[in-house]
């Protein structure tokens, strides 16, 4: 038996030893932001924002105290990006400074443009952040013996992870990539055994090259489980069954036996998947953004749950119209919750701090809490990649589960979708819809179903429907038009997605690349 087999067969023995977290989500929470302003009193922001002060206000108060949070809202602000890199973050990314938000010195940055596909950000991952973000995988992946379906010896076999190159960008003062291959990079030895495409391919930029590269040497392997965003394994897996002219994914993989997807929704993908696959796999669900590792999958039939004890304090706002305005900026200074004051089934946007230097960070995405027992989440969409022209409210969870619906039944593969806000000829609204597919299909119909199915789950845009929305445009594209877009951009591969809403100079940008490719 193989040392990851047997890890995997005594998961639950370990997974609890490394977890320790029996005691109530809110006393978990409040030891973590202890803990985290210790590590980063003597920062500059520390100084600043008196973390010495918020330090012996947690200490002074017994185990049900909340008055220290009361002292941290009044004291720290909220942050988003372009708010804590132009008055923080800079002073380490741009001038090499130390000791700016976290200890020491900051060694990587992840380069991320979420799914806005607009300006680069650059987030700090910390060597505090790196051993969070490990320590947050092994419990996932001790939780596997949880999944009864999954044989242990399928991670033995292979286990296929499809991130960004591993040949990072060397700066003055610290390295820059994706940050999937930031960790690919930091893998550790007793795991290289089974990582693949392993450390060579790994570090090929070209993503094209790569997907190449992998689809030659996939006979040679026997995956058993794959890791990676849906769109590009999806991509790559149609590669491997075109180049070896087989009927599906598992007469060259037979082992294959799970796939952990994270970044975008998978249903608007499940149909798709499932015609490359020779029988079912299980599907893992994990909440990996560049901030950090903060949710996945524990149980099978369940959603995923937060990390409550590895290196990031949570904080929620309400997503409304009073806290948020159309763009998605933050109005004023919300009340903000802690996670045992929310409640199931509201969406929330969240705010996380964090061993890499994010301290009221507002991540950009909105969840909601399906048990606040096991603190379980799905996320809902993005605060500014919503639609509300007119007060349809729109959220990409409603179109991640129309999409899926209607292409089950019009018996289509949806590869993928965005939307955006035009005017309408009389002075009012409409959407435009551009779907992605190489199936054949009736446009019209589409566009009727789809229009009806979204009123079917969104009350508001039903009723705006009536009113001051007053249609819906739909463009069939082959996938391949998305693709060479974020090609354009540079963003093929790794953690990359095609954004779901398109506003502003990324819609621009978007029509441009039509009229070229068209």
């Amino acid at each position: 038996m193989s040392l990851l087999e047997s890890l995997v067969k005594q998961g639950n023995k370990f997974k609890f030893l490394l977890e320790r977290d029996n005691k109530p989500p809110f006393l978990l929470q409040k030891r973590q932001l202890l803990k985290l302003l210790i590590q980063a009193k003597n920062t500059a922001f520390g100084k600043h924002y008196q973390f010495d002060k918020l330090i012996k206000s947690i200490k002074k108060g017994d185990k049900t105290d909340r008055e220290f949070y009361k002292e941290f809202t009044q004291i720290i602000p909220i942050f988003d990006y372009t708010k804590i890199y132009q008055e923080w973050w800079y002073r380490d990314h741009q001038n090499g400074e130390s000791d700016i938000c976290w200890k020491g010195k900051v060694g990587h940055y992840a380069l991320s443009s979420g799914t806005s596909g607009g300006p680069t950000k650059y987030i700090p991952v910390t060597k505090a952040m790196m051993q969070a973000m490990r320590r947050t995988s092994l419990l996932q992946f001790l939780s596997v013996p949880s999944f009864k379906e999954i044989p242990t010896n399928a991670f033995s076999k292979g286990i296929l992870m499809l991130t960004g190159s591993t040949d990072l960008q060397r700066k003055a003062s610290h390295y820059e990539g994706d940050l999937s291959g930031i960790n690919a990079g930091k893998i550790p030895s007793w795991f290289q055994h089974y990582y693949k495409p392993g450390a060579k391919i790994s570090a090929e930029k070209d993503w094209t090259k790569k997907l190449e590269i992998i689809t030659e040497n996939a006979k040679n392997w026997n995956i058993g489980y794959i890791a990676g965003n849906p769109a590009w394994l999806q991509l790559l897996m149609e590669k491997i069954i075109e180049r070896y002219n087989v009927k599906n994914i598992h007469e060259v993989w037979p082992s294959l036996a799970a796939f952990a997807y994270g970044g975008v929704a998978f249903e608007p993908y499940k149909r798709s998947f499932a015609k490359l696959l020779g029988h079912p796999i299980t599907y893992i669900e994990t909440y990996l953004a560049s901030e950090g590792f903060l949710a996945f999958q524990k149980l099978p039939n369940h959603n995923m749950g937060l990390v409550l004890n590895v290196g990031i304090f949570f904080e929620f706002i309400l997503f409304n119209d009073k806290n948020f305005d159309n763009n998605g900026e933050i109005i004023g200074n919300p009340v903000t919750y802690l996670i045992d004051e929310v409640e199931e089934g509201v969406t929330y946007a969240i705010l996380i701090n964090t061993c890499a230097g994010a301290w009221r960070y507002l991540i950009g995405d909105t969840i909601q809490f399906t048990n606040k027992k096991l603190y379980e989440i799905i996320i809902t969409g993005r605060t500014k990649h919503f639609l509300s022209l007119c007060g349809e409210h729109l959220s990409v969870d409603n179109m991640d589960m129309a999409v899926e619906k209607v292409a089950d039944e019009l018996n289509i593969s949806v590869r993928e979708f965005c939307v955006s806000g035009v005017p309408h000829p009389d002075g009012l609204f409409a959407h435009q819809w551009y779907i992605g597919t190489n199936d054949k299909l009736d446009d019209e119909k589409l566009k009727t179903r789809l229009d009806e199915v979204l009123g079917e789950l969104n009350a508001d845009y039903k009723t705006e429907r009536t009113a001051a929305l007053k249609d819906i445009y739909i463009k069939i594209l082959s996938p391949d038009v998305f693709y060479s877009w974020m090609a354009k951009k540079g963003k093929m591969g790794g953690q990359n997605k095609f954004p779901r809403v398109l506003k502003k100079d990324v819609l621009e940008d978007w029509k441009k690349h039509l009229e070229e490719v068209l």
